[in-house]
């Protein structure tokens, strides 16, 4: 067991999940997409122990593990090799192969809950192999996101962790800043993303990096080409979160449409072209005042967006449902995230009565799916928690 005096005998990290706006599939393709975080976080808690072990407690995804400090560093510690803390590199396929034959895992298990495991072993082998001691800790998660929906709960999963194990390795140091409590200077956010994404990969083999991205920064952010780009000002929104409870595989689904992509790319193109037109259109209107025209036209941008989306071949009946019933009572909706089900997003403008919200409500509740009424977005990303 380890001699070091840690700094601090508990850290308390959350980080927010996002919806993507605009774009998604699109930006895997260095096509613009547009993302924004969600006042509904991840809460993780770490605690060092004082015996030799770690215990992985994720309830969210039937996930309660425990493995002995000694038989990482013995059984993984050779093959760990991600660069430098400020500048990681990701795990190959031959280290995850070792890694899930560690944890008992089988090599072609893809399930995002034993993913997830071999995330955590390898950012923690990797960044306390840099510090040169391995703590005894358990680990324990909440989220009040949906997992596996299409908000970006992998990805706070991720964030949170890279974050706790920084800040206990001493690589990082939150600080109090102006309006957001206990954070990091961005250049700490810039060390805390990277590792994030690196977690993402290895449980979705190749995501673009928005999702970790918003988890870190908050706000709102365009991608492109890797290129993240914060808005300066984000106007105020409120959408309603359905979650159609169908669950689906982020992995699959982009696979899916690179298989499209490389068998009819001259198809698929303008369809990406086209997701990007939408996306650069809707970035203009959130950088103005948004007026009640603006928002009938991103509601128009969100239908042309969700059908392209189709097209790409990651519907699902749900989705399309759903679209149906807003559009019915007024509103305008789209698949968030991956597709396949998961979830979609309604925009409700200010001008919404409560009683059309409460209408609309009952009735996707009413048709089984699982909804969350006037979330805002665009707040705080990853904050170290009193």
């Amino acid at each position: 067991m380890s001699s070091v005096e840690w700094p601090a005998k508990e850290i308390h990290i959350s980080a927010p999940g996002k919806v993507i706006l605009h774009g998604e599939h699109a930006v895997v393709y260095g096509k613009a997409a547009i993302a924004a975080s969600l006042n509904v976080r991840c809460f993780l808690k770490l605690k060092v122990m004082s015996d030799s072990n770690i215990s992985l407690c994720l309830p969210d995804v039937n996930i309660n593990t425990q493995m002995s400090v000694l038989s990482i560093k013995e059984q993984l510690e050779n093959f760990m090799d991600a660069g430098s803390i400020k500048d990681p590199s990701g795990a190959t396929d031959d280290i995850v192969l070792k890694i899930k034959k560690f944890a008992g895992i089988d090599p072609e298990n893809k399930e995002t809950k034993n993913l997830a495991i071999v995330a955590f072993l390898y950012l923690y082998s990797n960044i306390f192999h840099e510090k040169g001691e391995y703590p005894a800790m358990s680990i324990s998660m909440k989220s009040d996101l949906p997992v596996g929906a299409g908000l970006g709960s992998s990805a706070a999963f991720s964030v949170s962790l890279a974050a706790a194990f920084l800040e206990l390795a001493g690589f990082i140091e939150s600080q109090k800043l102006e309006d957001e409590g206990l954070s990091w200077k961005p250049e700490d956010k810039t060390v805390i993303n990277k590792w994030a994404f690196i977690g993402e990969k290895i449980i979705h083999g190749r995501p673009s990096g928005i999702d970790n991205a918003i988890s870190t920064y908050g706000g709102a952010l365009k991608m492109q080409s890797g290129t993240i780009t914060a808005f300066e000002k984000m106007p105020t929104l409120s959408v309603m979160l359905v979650n159609t409870q169908v669950p689906r595989s982020t992995m699959t689904l982009v696979a899916g449409v690179r298989q499209k992509h490389n068998l009819y790319q001259d198809i698929m193109d303008p369809i990406l072209n086209a997701v990007e037109a939408i996306s650069k259109r809707a970035e203009d209107i959130y950088k103005s005042s948004i007026s009640p025209e603006h928002y009938k036209t991103l509601g128009e941008l969100m239908e042309l967006n969700h059908n392209l989306l189709n097209a790409m071949g990651v519907g699902h009946p749900t989705l399309d449902q759903i679209v149906a019933v807003t559009k019915k009572h007024g509103f305008h909706s789209k698949l968030t995230g991956a597709g396949g089900g998961g979830c979609a997003f309604v925009l409700v403008p200010p001008s919404s009565s409560d009683d059309s919200i409460e209408s609309l409500k009952t009735e996707l509740t009413d048709l089984g799916y699982q909804v969350w009424k006037k979330i805002s977005v665009g707040g705080p990303g990853v904050l170290r928690e009193l």
